[in-house]
């Protein structure tokens, strides 16, 4: 299947605090917060959630078509992700703004604190899938966190075009209402969230789980160290661990790793489980690594971490993707 990654291009700006957020964040006191984080290291990475989608999936084997706005900045960016397998081609450069900044502090605890400015991202809404679908062919569309009403375009093109779609709202949920949430998961392939976006998206849009389930195919949820939760269109319910991490360095674009690899793999025809057990093994590859796509994959140390995490059977059924 020919895969579209449509959401956030961006700078990384990643920074490690050695303490715990929790210890100087007084619960009585949150609505006068004044801090200032004195931090231990600074790294300048390429990034965003297309962009780190699309790195993994090349990394994959498979050659997927980035969909986002740049800046002028972009150009080493570019031969970069190029290098790696993807196809550039939509991308749009703003001749106004530069590429998306995503600033970022993590603590001991893994917890973080970020801002983004969208600069160019803003300009995403002009990009067309309608006419991109006319230029090659494309099976399913990943409309993830990106422009609002980039998303809700995408989103309504897929579904006006007969074109699959998964809907990954993950940070922009905080930006969108509970009618505009609606829209952008209305009809999709696949839903991502992790637990704190399911709750939440269940608040803003006041619907039922089952009324969710109406809406939408599959139904994935990321857990965290406790893996992931995965619900078939049919009802099948598929819990997988995660892969026990060597050490966890950084987990900026752990969930972005999960869905380019749980996406290749159920698009390839694999079960929901191993399809989950793919994601996993990815996701924890760049969380033991500092920035989103500095991470490679050794095909054999990989198969072991599967099988030691899942089965050799598991790692068997896997090996063809890797």
């Amino acid at each position: 299947m020919s895969i579209a990654v449509s959401a956030s291009i961006a700078t990384d700006h990643l920074m490690r605090f050695p303490g715990r957020f929790a210890d100087v964040l007084l619960a009585d006191q949150l609505d006068h917060v004044s801090l200032s984080f004195l931090v231990d290291d600074l790294q300048i990475r390429r990034g965003g959630v297309a962009g780190n989608i699309a790195y993994a999936m090349g990394l994959l084997n498979r050659a997927p078509v980035l969909v986002g706005a740049v800046g002028a900045d972009f150009a080493e960016y570019r031969a970069w992700l190029e290098s790696h397998g993807v196809d550039c081609s939509a991308v749009l450069t703003s001749e106004r703004a530069h590429t998306a900044r995503f600033v970022c502090t993590t603590d001991d605890d893994m917890a973080q604190i970020a801002s983004f400015y969208p600069g160019a991202m803003n300009e995403a809404r002009d990009i067309s899938i309608a006419t991109l679908a006319d230029t090659r062919e494309i099976d399913l569309v990943l409309v993830g966190a990106n422009d609002p009403e980039a998303m809700l375009r995408h989103t309504a093109e897929c579904r006006e075009l007969g074109i699959a779609f998964a809907a990954d709202p993950s940070q922009q949920l905080a930006r969108l209402d509970g009618d505009q949430s609606v829209q952008l998961i209305d009809g999709a392939a696949y839903l991502f969230t992790n637990k704190y976006e399911w709750g939440l998206l269940l608040q803003k849009t006041g619907l039922s789980e089952a009324e969710v389930a109406q809406k939408v195919g599959v139904r994935v949820t990321t857990l965290g160290a406790d893996g992931v939760r995965v619900i078939g269109a049919d009802g099948t319910e598929v819990t997988v661990a995660a892969v026990p991490e060597i050490e966890k360095v950084e987990p900026t674009g752990v969930g972005d790793a999960f869905r380019a690899g749980f996406l290749i793999a159920h698009t390839a025809g694999l079960s929901l489980e191993r399809s989950a057990q793919l994601g996993s093994m990815i996701a924890v590859l760049v969380l033991e690594t500092m920035g989103t796509q500095e991470w490679s994959l050794n095909k054999e140390t990989a198969l072991q971490r599967l099988a030691d995490a899942y089965g050799a059977e598991a790692a068997s059924d896997i090996k063809p993707l890797l």
